[in-house]
C-alpha cells in the first residue's frame, strides 16, 4: 500500500512562503500556498524593500543610547522616523519591550542570532533560483555605506565592530577617491565603506513572483484566500479554515509577516510584533544616479539602481496597519535622495508604503509551535529578503527531516 504524501499549506507567498514551498517540492512534499494576495502584489511587504542581499546586516536597531537619543529623534522633522502620535498609546506597551533591548548585551545576543539568518545570504540566493527564471533579477555587487567624513564613520565604530564579528570588514575609500568610486554622489560625501560580495534584485516584485512561478512548476498549488483558524486533533493541526472552505493538511507553515500576528494568537502565542511602516519612491529612466547599491547614512535610506528605475527606500514610521501614507515622509525622502545625488534627472517618480514586521527583540520566529505541527516563519524585521531563502530551507528542512547544520533556539517562537 502507497503511502499517503504529507501534505503542507504555506500561509504567505512572501519571499519567506515561496523559498519554503520550493524546497518542499524538491523534496517531492505537496505544498499549497495560501494568500490573501498573489506572489509579488504590489502591495505586499517582499515587493516594496530596498533589494539588498544585506549579508553584513547583523545589527539590530536597538543599539545601547537609543533610549537616551530617541525622543529626539521622533521630534526632529529631518530625521527619518515618524510617528502618528494618536497611535502612540496603542504602541506603547510594543515600544517598551523593544526598548528594553538597547544594551550591550542584549544588542550583541541579537546580532549573534542575525548572523546566521544573513551571513550567506547571496549563496543562500543562488542556491533557490540556479536553473529558474527567478536567477535573471540576481545581481552580486558591492554594498558600500556613504559617511560625510572619517569622523562620521568612526562614530559609527560600535555598529561596525558587530559586523566585524560576523566576519564582515569593510574596504575605505576616501577624498576624491569617493568621486572616481561613485561619480554621482555630493561633495557632502567623502567616505565610502565598501562591502563586498553582497547582491540585490533588480525587481523584488518580478524576483518573488518568478519564484512563486518556479514553486507552481514544481507541483505547488496556489489559493488566494484568507486564511481565518486551524483546525485539531489531539493537538496536532489537521486543517486550516480559509475564507472559501478548509485545507487538510499535516504541517502549517506560518509566513505572512506583520498579518501572522493574529493567527499565532490563535496557537496560544501573543508575539510582541507591530509594523514599522516603510516607504520608497522609485525615480524612473534616472540619470545621475548611483551605479551599485549604496546605504546613505545622512538620510539612513539605501538607493538601488533596478530594473525600473533608482529605488530609495528606508525611512520608518509607527503608526499600525490601517493608516494611510503620510506626506512628510515622503517629502524628506525625496530631500535627502536630491541633497545625496544632486545631479539626478527623471521622467516621473512613484511612491510606496509597506510594512515590516518588527518583533520587540528583532529576532524572527522560526521553528515549530509546540507539537502542533505549525510552524512561524515570520517577524524577519529589516531582513526579510536577505533571510528569506535561508529562513525557507530550515522551515523545509524541519519537516522532512533534512535539518539545516543551523542552530535556531535564537528564534523559538515561544520565547514570549
Amino acid at each position: 500500500m502507497k503511502a499517503k504524501k504529507r501534505h503542507v499549506v504555506v500561509i504567505g507567498s512572501g519571499i519567506v512562503g515561496v523559498s519554503a514551498a520550493i524546497w518542499l517540492r524538491r523534496k517531492d512534499v505537496a505544498v499549497t500556498i495560501v494568500d490573501r494576495k498573489p506572489a509579488g502584489d504590489p502591495k505586499a511587504t517582499s515587493y516594496g524593500n530596498a533589494g539588498i542581499l544585506a549579508a553584513c546586516s547583523v545589527a539590530p536597531v536597538t543599539a545601547p543610547g537609543l533610549l537616551r537619543k530617541a525622543p529626539r529623534m521622533a521630534l526632529d522633522p529631518n530625521f527619518p522616523l515618524f510617528m502618528r502620535w494618536s497611535y502612540l498609546p496603542k504602541l506603547i506597551p510594543w515600544l517598551v519591550r523593544y526598548m528594553s533591548h538597547a544594551n550591550d548585551p542584549d544588542t550583541r545576543r541579537i546580532a549573534e542570532g542575525l548572523a546566521p539568518l544573513t551571513s550567506d545570504s547571496v549563496q543562500q540566493h543562488q542556491l533557490l533560483t540556479k536553473g529558474t527564471k527567478a536567477a535573471q533579477w540576481l545581481e552580486v555587487a558591492d554594498y558600500s555605506f556613504a559617511y560625510p567624513n572619517r569622523a562620521a564613520f568612526d562614530a559609527d565604530r560600535y555598529t561596525w565592530s558587530l559586523r566585524k564579528i560576523a566576519g564582515f570588514e569593510p574596504e575605505l575609500i576616501e577624498g576624491n577617491a569617493v568621486r572616481d568610486f561613485e561619480p554621482a554622489l555630493s561633495k557632502d560625501l567623502n567616505l565610502l565603506a565598501v562591502m563586498h560580495d553582497h547582491g540585490f534584485t533588480k525587481d523584488p516584485g518580478a524576483y518573488v513572483a518568478d519564484l512563486a512561478l518556479e514553486a507552481k512548476k514544481l507541483g505547488a498549488v496556489f489559493r488566494q484566500a484568507e486564511v481565518t483558524d486551524f483546525h485539531f486533533t489531539d493537538d496536532r493541526v489537521t486543517s486550516v479554515v480559509t475564507a472559501t472552505g478548509p485545507l487538510k493538511c499535516d504541517n502549517v507553515i506560518l509566513a505572512s509577516g506583520v498579518w501572522s500576528g493574529p493567527l499565532a494568537k490563535k496557537l496560544g502565542l501573543n508575539v510582541p510584533l507591530e509594523s514599522e511602516r516603510g516607504y520608497h519612491m522609485v525615480f524612473k529612466s534616472p540619470e545621475g544616479g548611483p551605479s551599485t547599491p549604496l546605504m546613505v547614512t545622512t538620510g539612513k535610506f539605501v538607493a538601488t539602481p533596478m530594473a525600473d528605475g533608482l529605488r530609495c527606500a528606508g525611512v520608518v514610521e509607527f503608526g499600525g496597519l490601517e493608516a494611510g501614507t503620510s506626506k512628510a515622509p515622503l517629502a524628506l525622502l525625496e530631500r535627502k535622495v536630491r541633497e545625496t545625488f544632486p545631479s539626478l534627472t527623471f521622467e516621473s517618480s512613484t511612491s510606496w508604503l509597506g510594512h515590516r514586521p518588527a518583533p520587540a527583540d528583532s529576532l524572527p520566529l522560526i521553528g515549530e509551535i509546540g507539537s502542533t505541527g505549525v510552524l512561524a516563519g515570520f517577524g524577519h524585521h529589516h531582513i526579510g529578503l536577505t533571510a528569506g531563502p535561508k529562513t525557507g530551507r530550515i522551515l523545509a528542512g524541519i519537516i522532512t527531516g533534512d535539518r539545516e547544520n543551523a542552530d535556531i533556539n535564537a528564534y523559538d517562537p515561544e520565547r514570549f
